[in-house]
């Protein structure tokens, strides 16, 4: 049974509706792909932590930025391979350009003896929620709708 992960939503209000950030998993197996590929910043929960500090920790270590702000609890979605993660939006701005992820490292090419270190997430990008809808992993989607569904989609003024 996989321990329960926590995440961060984060989300602007824009001209053009809510807009939200995404994160591309790093390492050879996901460098090709793009469409269903990307994710919320999201980790596992350490023993007798909270998904709250979870997910700020786990954001941090993947994107540089320390969170900061009130958490909106988005619920727990359980993903395909039967993975849960407990979601949290935030509003708040984050540069892409300063993407500052943490690293894991391992056997490549396979086979090969050679440890090799990649980044956990590779990029970032804003996107608007038609988009995201598009580049999140399915079972994240129904976080994008919760969100949507709690901050709506108007415009900023």
């Amino acid at each position: 049974m996989p321990r329960p992960s926590a995440g961060i939503v984060l989300f602007q209000q824009s001209a053009d509706g809510l807009v939200v950030l995404l994160a591309h998993p790093g390492g050879p197996f996901w460098r090709n792909r793009d469409d269903g590929a990307w994710s919320i910043p999201k980790g596992e929960l350490a023993p007798g932590e909270t998904a709250e500090a979870a997910a700020r920790r786990e954001f941090a270590e993947e994107t540089g930025m320390t969170p900061q702000g009130e958490l909106l609890s988005l619920g727990v979605i359980r993903q395909r391979g039967g993975k849960q993660v407990e979601a949290f939006a935030l509003e708040s701005d984050f540069d892409v350009d300063s993407l500052h992820s943490n690293c894991f490292e391992m056997e490549w090419p396979p086979r090969s003896g050679t440890i090799t270190s990649f980044p956990e997430i590779d990029r970032v990008s804003w996107f608007r929620l038609p988009e995201a809808r598009r580049r999140i992993l399915s079972g994240q989607v129904d976080l994008l709708d919760r969100l949507e569904a709690v901050r709506g989609n108007q415009q900023a003024p």
